[in-house]
C-alpha cells in the first residue's frame, strides 16, 4: 500500500477509535470524508500521480475507504449498544402521556349541535357528493344560473342521470333540504346537516373545502318571526349574551323573501371597529323556502311553509375567537391549534 495511503488509513481509525459517543463520531465522519476530509484530500491527490501509477493508486484509495466505512460501521453499532445497555432509573418520574383534544372545527360542531337539539331539531347527514338537480336545480336555479358556472362549482366527470344530471362536489349543504323532505315526507320538519362543501374560492375568508351548517324547519304557519328568534337564540347561547342578530334583505333562488344574517361584532359590541367597520358581522344566509322548493321535495306549499338558514363552520369560528385567517385551520400548526 502506498504509503500516503496508509498513513491517511491508521489516522482515520485512529480518529475513529478516540470517539466516544454518537455525537463524537458524527463529527469524526466530517473530519475523514467532508469537503476538506482526510480521504477527501486524498482523492484529490490521484490527478496527480504519473499516469502509469495511477490505476494503482485510485483502486488503493477505494480499498482504503472501504476499509474506514467499515470501521466506522462498527464503531457506530458498540457505541448504539453501549447507550443501549445503559441502567435505568427505576425512581425517576414517568414522563405524562400528552393528551390531545377535539380540533377546533369539530368543538364547534359539537357545541352548534347541541344548541339546536335544544330547539327540537334532529342531525342528518347527506351526501357531499350529490347531483346536480339536488344541488341547484330543485333549489330553484336554472341551468344558466352564475352558481352553476365552471368557476364556481367542481363538477364530476364520469356517470349522468337522465333525470339528476352531473354529479358535482356539492358547494353548499342545501341539497340537504330537498332529501329530508323526501325522506320524511310530512312535516313537521327540523332538521340540521352539517358537511364538508367546495367551491373554488381561497384567500383569508375562503378554503376551497369548508364545514357548512345547513338548518330546515318546515311546518303550518311559520313566520319570519320564528326565524329572527331562532338566530336570537342561537346567537346568545354561542356567541354570548350580550351579542344580537339582525335581518339585513338579500337575495336567494331557493328562499323568498331571504335575509342574510348578520351578528354584533364581538370586539366592539356594535359600535363600529377596524374589523366590522359598522359594527355588525355576516353570519349567513335565511330565508322563507321557496314554494318551489317545497313542491320539489314532495311538500304542498299551499298548506306548508317554513325558513331554511346555513352558515360556514370556519367563518363562525372566526368571529367567535377573533380569527384573523380561517386558512389557520387546516395548516395543522400545533402552536396554534394548542390555543383551544
Amino acid at each position: 500500500m502506498n504509503p500516503k495511503i496508509k498513513v491517511v488509513l491508521e489516522q482515520a481509525k485512529s480518529k475513529i477509535e478516540q470517539a466516544r459517543v454518537i455525537k463524537d463520531l458524527e463529527q469524526t465522519y466530517v473530519e475523514i470524508f467532508g469537503r476538506d476530509g482526510l480521504v477527501t484530500n486524498l482523492t484529490k491527490q490521484i490527478k496527480d500521480i504519473d499516469p502509469k501509477d495511477r490505476a494503482s493508486f485510485g483502486q488503493s484509495v477505494n480499498s482504503a475507504k472501504k476499509e474506514i466505512v467499515e470501521y466506522f460501521a462498527k464503531k457506530r453499532s458498540s457505541l448504539v449498544i453501549s447507550r443501549s445497555s445503559t441502567s435505568i432509573d427505576i425512581t425517576a418520574p414517568g414522563k405524562k402521556t400528552q393528551l390531545g383534544h377535539l380540533h377546533l372545527v369539530s368543538q364547534a360542531i359539537e357545541e352548534i349541535v347541541d344548541i339546536f337539539k335544544k330547539l327540537g331539531y334532529s342531525l342528518q347527514s347527506y351526501p357531499e357528493i350529490d347531483w346536480d338537480w339536488y344541488a341547484f336545480e330543485s333549489l330553484n336555479m336554472p341551468k344558466n344560473h352564475p352558481a352553476r358556472d365552471d368557476w364556481e362549482t367542481f363538477f364530476i366527470k364520469g356517470d349522468t342521470n337522465p333525470k339528476y344530471g352531473n354529479l358535482v362536489l356539492t358547494p353548499h349543504t342545501s341539497n340537504g333540504q330537498l332529501r329530508e323532505m323526501e325522506r320524511a315526507k310530512n312535516p313537521p320538519i327540523r332538521m340540521i346537516n352539517i358537511a364538508r362543501c367546495y367551491r373554488r374560492q381561497i384567500d383569508v375568508s375562503h378554503t376551497p373545502m369548508f364545514h357548512q351548517f345547513e338548518g330546515l324547519f318546515v311546518d303550518k304557519n311559520v313566520s319570519i318571526t320564528d326565524l329572527k328568534g331562532t338566530f336570537d337564540f342561537f346567537t346568545s347561547h354561542f356567541f354570548g349574551p350580550k351579542r344580537v342578530t339582525r335581518l339585513r334583505p338579500h337575495h336567494f333562488r331557493f328562499t323568498e323573501p331571504s335575509f342574510e344574517v348578520d351578528v354584533t361584532c364581538g370586539i366592539c359590541m356594535g359600535k363600529g371597529c377596524r374589523l366590522c367597520k359598522a359594527g355588525w358581522l355576516e353570519l349567513g344566509g335565511s330565508g322563507m323556502v321557496h314554494p318551489k322548493v317545497l313542491k320539489a321535495g314532495g311538500i304542498d306549499p299551499a298548506k306548508y311553509n317554513g325558513f331554511a338558514f346555513g352558515w360556514g363552520i370556519e367563518r363562525t369560528i372566526a368571529m367567535k375567537t377573533e380569527l384573523p385567517d380561517i386558512r389557520l385551520l387546516f395548516q395543522n400548526d400545533i402552536r396554534f391549534l394548542e390555543q383551544f
